[in-house]
């Protein structure tokens, strides 16, 4: 597998995240590690609320905060079949939500998304990268995104919760 050596760099990464308890702070840091390890250009961590049956993002690289329906595009067909979507060929995929390319006018070649799912196995999120420089992804690239969502969803489990208790707090 190529990511072998990768794993080991998990460690320092994940006492890096640990010193940011909010999203906005440790989304960054999340991005910028798993597009320098895969090699892609871009990264959003969506947060799944099914009570809305909306996804969103404080983290979109190129993008203001991103909210849409969880059953649009490649990320809601992530969400809706629980597992690994790898999409080479987007805009020959119906499933692919152009609007957002369209709106940034960045160009989507290739698109891997990954559900995250929180302690008790419902899906809290999804973990996805655009734009796999010089290759397709395959499916390495997912098994190692994975492994990643596994190791990232305890920590966003944690900042959901964060966050929850000081938005409650402030309407006290």
């Amino acid at each position: 597998m190529k990511y072998v050596d990768s794993y080991t760099k998990l460690a320092n990464f994940g006492r890096e995240l640990l010193g940011r308890t909010s999203l906005e702070q440790g989304l960054p840091i999340i991005a910028e590690y798993a597009k320098d390890l895969i090699g892609a250009d871009r990264c959003s961590i969506y947060i799944y609320r099914s009570v809305h049956n909306l996804l969103w993002t404080t983290l979109a690289d190129g993008v203001e905060k991103l909210i849409i329906d969880a059953d649009k595009g490649i990320v809601g067909a992530c969400i809706k079949e629980k597992k690994p979507v790898i999409v080479n060929a987007p805009y020959n995929d119906a499933r692919f939500n152009q609007e957002i390319d369209h709106k940034t006018g960045y160009l989507t070649r290739n698109v891997a998304c990954v559900p995250i799912f929180n302690s008790t196995r419902q899906i809290i999120g999804v973990f996805q990268l655009l734009n796999k420089k010089d290759f397709d992804f395959d499916r390495d690239d997912t098994n190692f995104m994975i492994f990643f969502a596994h190791f990232i969803s305890g920590y966003l489990e944690l900042a959901s919760f964060f966050r929850e208790d000081e938005e409650i707090l402030n309407r006290i």
